[in-house]
């Protein structure tokens, strides 16, 4: 079901999800593995982890050998220096962006870090609201972090059975549940109301209440949703750009997300916004059980 006829409104305060992650880091991938950062300029150094000034020394001269996403993360593996620090890790917060450019191209308001690339180009992170962060550590300190993050939905590892077990002990509520990192990773606002619409199911629902057929649904509407959003290249509302600082196109397509008041695609009934943990949800009352 596509919805192009309605753009949803604009709604600030939305965080980049598994699906915009996904779609810099395959930007990324194409556009700087294998460049080498020649200087580091932190601009804003609330937003690095650690020493300011040891991390723009520390990247001096480093190869970017691949790019990767756990999470909501952008983790740079980069080339060592003797026993020093190999994974950048970057989390976009709200409003973060990572934008490759030429040099001689304007430099956006709001940048936060620049790394300037050997081959003449720039790598710009810019963040209107700094609530994202840049951390450089080393692999295995990355790698224990990483193993108390839940499972990543894209993954072979991610199946309907284990998605069934993993719900059997929580009484919350499955859209609260689903965006907890601990158990799946990279679901938000955004994307748990639109799986919870595509499964039918209400996203009032005690977690553990879930029949076995429910759990089933919830699966296939995750990973379509999710495959069908890069696929798009991610939702942008406000704030959100791709690496050339593209915007996404998968709100168009968005079926019940920022859409109260309007008629459920499915029954024509108004979909309905209630507040979960301090989020907006969207829902059909009656399509969603």
């Amino acid at each position: 079901m596509v919805r192009p006829e309605n753009t949803p409104r604009q709604r600030p305060g939305e965080v980049p999800e598994l699906p915009e992650v996904e779609t810099i880091v395959r930007d990324l991938r194409r556009l700087v593995v294998g460049s080498e950062i020649s200087e580091t300029a932190v601009v804003k150094s609330d937003l690095i982890r650690g020493d300011p000034r040891a991390f723009e020394e520390s990247l001096r001269d480093r190869q970017i050998r691949n790019v990767e996403r756990r999470a909501k993360n952008i983790v740079f593996h980069l080339a060592r220096a003797g026993t020093g620090p190999d994974r950048l890790v970057i989390n976009l917060g709200m409003t973060g962006r990572v934008l490759v450019q030429a040099d001689s191209a304007a430099e956006p308001t709001h940048l936060g870090v620049r790394f300037r690339l050997a081959d003449g180009r720039r790598m710009l992170y810019q963040d209107v609201r700094r609530f994202g962060s840049l951390e450089l550590l080393p692999s295995e300190f990355w790698e224990r972090r990483s193993r108390g993050l839940g499972v990543e939905p894209l993954s072979e590892t991610f199946t309907p059975a284990l998605l069934h077990r993993l719900t059997r002990t929580s009484r919350v509520a499955i859209k609260t549940w689903l965006m907890d990192q601990r158990r799946v990773v990279g679901i938000g606002n955004i994307y748990a109301s639109e799986a919870l619409f595509r499964a039918g199911v209400s996203p009032r629902r005690a977690t553990r209440r879930l029949l076995r057929r429910q759990t089933a649904a919830l699966y296939d509407a995750i990973v379509e949703v999710l495959n069908e959003a890069i696929a798009f290249r991610g939702t942008t509302f406000l704030d959100y750009r791709d690496a050339s600082g593209e915007r996404g196109g998968f709100v168009r397509r968005l079926l019940v997300y920022d859409r109260e008041g309007e008629p459920c695609p499915r029954c024509g009934s108004p979909i309905r916004r209630i507040v979960q943990g301090g989020r907006s949800t969207f829902f059909c009352p009656k399509c969603q059980r």
